[in-house]
């Protein structure tokens, strides 16, 4: 089984930066896996730009981000991400989203 990359990217004061991370921790230690994980704040617009960042917080594993579909975007911006999940709108991403990236990069 490989090691998984995984970024979290946020900025600061998003609500929604600590239990993303906690997230992360929690699904790595479930799925018992060996990763590493990197918390990058992106401060500015050109950062943002640069990370090709579409919103507080987001989560990549090997590079890609969980989100599905999210691929397409091409606006970058320092903002709050809402998630459309299955239960609705959220600041936080859906947790089985994570889950199948994990195991899909193994």
């Amino acid at each position: 089984m490989s090691h998984p990359q995984i970024e979290v990217l946020t900025f600061a004061g998003c609500p929604h930066a600590q239990p993303t991370l906690e997230l992360v921790g929690r699904i790595v230690t479930e799925l018992e896996l060996e990763a590493s994980i990197r918390h990058v704040d992106v401060s500015d617009l050109e950062q943002a730009e640069a990370h090709r960042f579409v919103g507080s917080p987001t989560i990549r594993v090997n590079g890609s981000d969980i989100e599905p579909g999210v691929g397409e975007r091409t606006e970058y911006t320092l903002a709050c991400r809402i998630y459309r999940t299955e239960t609705g709108a959220n600041g936080e991403p859906d947790e089985r989203w994570l889950r199948q990236a994990l195991v899909e990069s193994a």
